[in-house]
């Protein structure tokens, strides 16, 4: 609309908006009953095309009528950009895609493929479609990684039980990995669960658990044809004979990990799917081992060839002469037999490196860390700047900064936004595979370099980050009854950590240097020409957004359209603002009459956390850096220069808040797991000592998680080690439980306290070491970062896969393997303290003298 025209005419803006609503509609108005048929009645008028907006008559004095088209240029456009895209450089039109929870990305991005494909033809030959940042690429190489890791797994495990156990036994054994995994599956699909790179971590772990039971029970029964049984009375007497033990076990497993399933949060969202995956194959593996083997066993199952002496060692050692053994075990008994002579001395000889692995790593500094750091597939730049800038001076910055990283190094493709509400841009640097580019710490340095000359910008560098989205590392909360006070503490607390080399990427949410044009309305000059604030406010619109009037929807679009009225670009402006003129009763009135027009400072948002306004300071960690360590600093310091007032509260939230609340539930949950654990187990064996023993194991198990942790040199995960510790709980009490079941039933059959330890210690050595070998062999890949691609017939050390689990694997890895010595050793000597075995033992040899 003209301004000119519309002072001219004396058109009243307040008009205008009720003759666009009140002539754009279709009215229904009632049916029309002739008694000889019925008829629906409408009143058609609904806009069409600009023709019909054009021909609206606005006003009308006597015979003449006076419509939009006389006063006003009509035209179809676009909405005012709120925002650019480049490409490389080029200008683009970017269409972001985001997945809903629980859908398959895989199949979402190759279906959006092939629906843009399908239309590419129809499309100009000068338009070009490029894909920047398809996540699932990113997933497919993760899975992959994680499928390799399971098959490499498999593989190794298979090897050792065909080596120790033979290939037919070996077979048994195998066939529960398959039938685990597959009921495994079928699980999480009843649940409508996917398969992500947490569950086939799972399906990893649970290859050296699921074999277990199958283990223990094929072992048995080799041994048992080996002494001359039939395999169908072998099977059948390891399955009776070790069915409490495994179940046991296995219960205990479970009980490890089902509290898993109620980890609240973001993070337990992210996490539930290992419990899930692990109870459920755990859980199928039972029935492998006590159904499916023993059946098969029977049918199939042998003997490996042994002569008559390797026959004769084994009924001895049944009856507990052990004087036929050789080898390892012959080893492994002389060294017990020498251990059972000093028990105590064993005891307080692995508290005592208990003790000195803990004070190691305390002493270490390796401090502890939320979830591991992953060399991230791009990094984002986000860009911001005080002042009132119009999207064209922003678009000049950010075109700036994406032409001195157009050519940083392993970039694959930058995507450049220019548009925000507190932002100048963003800059999406998507890289090449990490194997070709450089460490992801030396391109940040680059683009820090290369943006520093940027005068009067503000430059965020941020990695991608893998897991559950906990926002930025360190996040500060100020909170006050005083909000005036606030501003000036945000910007001390913010010099304080910018200064602290540890931080990265601060950033704040004070108000931001800016104006906003206030309108202050006196009413009483106002009622006295006529107008109003709601007048006022739309006579301004026509000179800013301008004033939606209405919509239409024409033939050759599916959405309505909207119609609003402004004045031309040229008469947008603060002149016109100040000048503006409003239609009266008493005619045209110049706004200057009742309103003052003010510059004060721009205030976007008002956050209160408990009816408390706060401001809020973020932080990154600087790479090398720990929150768990430079944390307690940084508040220290904050206390110590007595920064904040009595009425200031300071609240830590972001990662850190997270980090307590799993570091919480997962003590909580390992002491649930101990509690139902120390149940079962006292349930099992009728003994609160026996069941205190195992107890003991679980927790001495955490000093060889620690020591694997230093020779890694990892700090501890709060969420990964924290799972890798309770997986350990249920690992460790598997052995001890096999190993005090066969003590009790040698006890039983008359043996004395020493000569059923030293049994019991050559019966098990097999299977315990068997079981504790396949877990650790199942992991190594993980532990040692190496990707094997039996497909592809490539290796791949350090992938972002291997760096994500390897911390987890590390922890189950190192503590199962100090934890497995603890059993051969340490758990025979605590049975050897058990005194009143030791007094039965002298009532008997009284008895019999």
């Amino acid at each position: 609309m003209d301004p000119l025209l519309v002072e001219s005419y004396q058109l009243d803006q307040s008009d205008i908006f009720p003759l666009i609503s009140r002539n754009n509609r279709l009215v229904a108005a009632g049916s029309l009953d002739t008694g000889k048929g019925r008829f629906p009645v409408k009143v058609p008028s609904v806009y069409q095309s600009i023709t019909d907006i054009l021909e609206q008559p606005i006003k009308a004095r006597g015979d003449r009528v006076i419509t939009f088209g006389q006063v006003a240029t009509i035209r179809r456009s676009f909405k005012d950009p709120v925002s650019y895209a480049y490409l490389n450089g080029a200008p683009a039109i970017s269409l972001e895609i985001k997945k809903r929870p629980g859908e398959n990305l895989i199949a979402l991005v190759e279906g959006i493929k092939s629906q843009i494909d399908a239309k590419r033809s129809q499309w100009p030959a000068s338009v070009s479609v490029l894909y920047t940042w398809d996540a699932s690429e990113h997933v497919e190489m993760m899975l992959s990684d994680l499928q390799n890791s399971v098959l490499i797994a498999v593989i190794l495990v298979v090897i050792v039980i065909v080596a120790l156990l033979g290939l037919r036994t070996a077979a048994l054994v195998g066939i529960s990995i398959p039938g685990s995994f597959l009921t495994g599956i079928l699980v999480l699909a009843v649940f409508g669960y996917t398969i992500n790179m947490v569950v086939l971590f799972s399906l990893i772990m649970a290859v050296g658990l699921l074999v277990d039971g199958a283990i223990v029970v094929t072992e048995y029964a080799d041994r048992a044809m080996s002494e001359g049984q039939h395999r169908q009375q072998a099977y059948a007497l390891a399955a009776r004979r070790m069915a409490m033990p495994i179940i046991a076990s296995t219960a205990t497993t479970l009980a490890a990990f089902a509290p898993l399933l109620f980890w609240p949060g973001i993070v337990g969202e992210f996490m539930k799917y290992l419990p899930i995956t692990l109870i459920a194959t755990l859980s199928a593996s039972l029935v492998m081992a006590l159904i499916f083997v023993p059946v098969l066993g029977s049918w199939w199952g042998g003997p490996r060839p042994v002569t008559p002496e390797i026959r004769q060692r084994y009924l001895g050692m049944e009856k507990g002469d052990l004087s036929g053994l050789t080898g390892w075990t012959a080893s492994y008994i002389k060294l017990l037999r020498l251990a059972l002579e000093h028990p105590w001395k064993i005891v307080l000889l692995a508290s005592a490196l208990a003790l000195l692995v803990f004070w190691g790593y305390g002493r270490s500094g390796l401090g502890s860390e939320f979830f591991p750091e992953v060399e991230p597939e791009g990094i984002t730049v986000t860009l911001r700047s005080d002042g009132d800038l119009s999207l064209d001076e922003k678009d000049l910055l950010v075109r700036q900064a994406s032409e001195r990283l157009i050519d940083v190094s392993g970039l694959e493709s930058l995507y450049v936004r220019v548009g925000g509400e507190e932002e100048l841009g963003r800059l999406r640097l998507n890289l090449i595979d990490w194997q070709y580019r450089p460490d992801h710490k030396q391109i940040s340095r680059e683009i820090e370099q290369r943006l520093s000359i940027l005068a009067g910008v503000e430059v965020e560098i941020q990695p991608d980050k893998d897991g559950p989205p906990v926002g930025k590392d360190l996040v500060l909360e100020l909170s006050s009854q005083n909000p005036e006070e606030l501003p000036g503490l945000i910007k001390q607390l913010r010099k304080i950590v910018e200064e602290n080399p540890a931080f990265l990427n601060v950033d704040d949410t004070a108000p931001r240097a800016g104006i906003e044009w206030r309108l202050a309305v006196d009413r009483s000059k106002a009622a006295r020409f006529g107008a109003d604030a709601t007048l006022l406010g739309n006579t301004v619109q026509l000179v800013t957004n301008g004033l939606r009037v209405g919509e239409y929807r024409p033939d050759d679009v599916d959405d309505e359209v909207e119609i609003r009225v402004r004045f031309p670009k040229e008469q947008r402006n603060l002149q016109r603002l100040q000048s503006l003129r409003v239609q009266t009763a008493l005619g045209t009135v110049p706004i200057r009459n009742f309103v003052t027009l003010e510059p004060k400072p721009r205030v976007s948002v008002i956050s209160k956390v408990d009816t408390l306004q706060t401001l809020t300071l973020s932080a990154d960690m600087q790479q090398g850096y720990l929150l768990s360590l430079e944390l307690p600093k940084l508040l220290e310091q904050i206390r110590e220069q007595k920064l904040l007032p009595e009425s200031v509260l300071l609240n830590v939230r972001g990662e850190n808040e997270e980090q307590e609340e799993s570091s919480a539930f997962l003590s909580k949950a390992f002491a649930l797991a101990l509690f139902v654990m120390a149940i079962i187990l006292v349930t099992q064996f009728n003994s609160f000592y026996q069941a205190f023993l195992i107890l003991t194991a679980v927790l001495f198990s955490t000093v060889g998680v620690l020591l694997g942790l230093m020779i890694a040199q990892k700090p501890f995960g709060v969420v990964m080690s924290g799972i890798g510790v309770i997986a350990l709980v249920g690992i460790v009490v598997n052995n001890n439980i096999v190993l005090i079941d066969t003590y009790n039933r040698l006890r039983r059959q008359g043996l004395s306290q020493i000569d059923a330890i030293l049994t019991t210690g050559a019966q098990r050595l097999r299977p315990v070491m068997l079981t504790s070998v396949t877990t650790i062999l199942g992991l190594l890949p993980m532990v040692l970062e190496i990707n094997l691609n039996l497909i592809d017939r490539s290796i791949e050390f350090g992938g972002p896969s291997m760096q994500w689990w390897s911390q987890l694997a590390t922890v189950v890895a190192g503590g199962l393997a100090f934890a497995t010595l603890l059993t051969l050793v340490m758990t025979p000597c605590l049975l050897r303290l058990n005194r009143r075995e030791a007094r039965i033992d002298y009532c008997n040899r009284q008895v019999q003298g």
